[in-house]
């Protein structure tokens, strides 16, 4: 029998404390707050601990995108990466090109397509993102690229750069950084 996991309540929300199954609500969760790039949920662990212990399969988070702000630094991965937009408006860009995305449409990376997102419309885009994390501890996972079509919207690594599953978050490129922080107070994402 797989046992309950424990859940801990953190200044910025809930978070796992323990193995096992459980059920959070968002709302609850602890989110982060990048500045410039929109809010964060990582739903499965928001460092390499975290990852690893509780969740060694599968990432998945919720993002919510102010208009204008990308949701990270154009990338690519070595693991499949899907999106769906749940809410309002984004502009997908892969691969250089422009792709203007709705609610309810549904975005699959393979292996190494580099792509950024960025909110679009009038209002919030919330998107739910997932990826395997099958080779990662096994890094280099991902690499940060430069793109004119990215640098357009602030999503361009200013130089390419490799990131190494035990690197320090010092040498991630200053844009993907962020703080943690409880963006559902009062608020309704949907």
């Amino acid at each position: 029998m797989i046992p309950e996991a424990e859940l801990e309540q953190t200044e910025a929300g809930l978070v796992a404390a323990s193995t096992g199954w459980f059920v959070m609500n968002a709302r609850d969760a602890r989110w982060f707050h990048r500045p410039g790039r929109g809010d964060s949920l990582p739903l499965t662990g928001s460092d390499e601990f975290e990852a690893e212990t509780y969740f060694p399969m599968l990432g998945m988070s919720i993002q919510v995108l102010p208009p204008g702000e990308p949701n990270a630094t154009y990338h690519w991965e070595t693991e499949q990466e899907d999106f769906l937009v749940l809410a309002g408006d984004a502009l997908l860009i892969v691969e250089g090109q422009e792709r203007p995305l709705e609610q309810w449409d549904f975005v699959h990376c393979p292996p190494e397509t580099r792509h950024v997102f960025v909110g679009a419309g009038d209002g919030p885009c919330v998107i739910l993102a997932t990826s395997s994390r099958q080779f990662q501890k096994d890094g280099p996972w991902a690499f940060y690229c430069a793109d004119e079509t990215a640098r357009r919207y602030n999503a361009s690594s200013p130089v390419p750069v490799a990131h190494h599953a035990h690197q320090s978050r010092g040498q991630v490129p200053p844009q993907a950084r962020g703080t943690v922080t409880n963006i559902c107070e009062g608020r309704s994402l949907l």
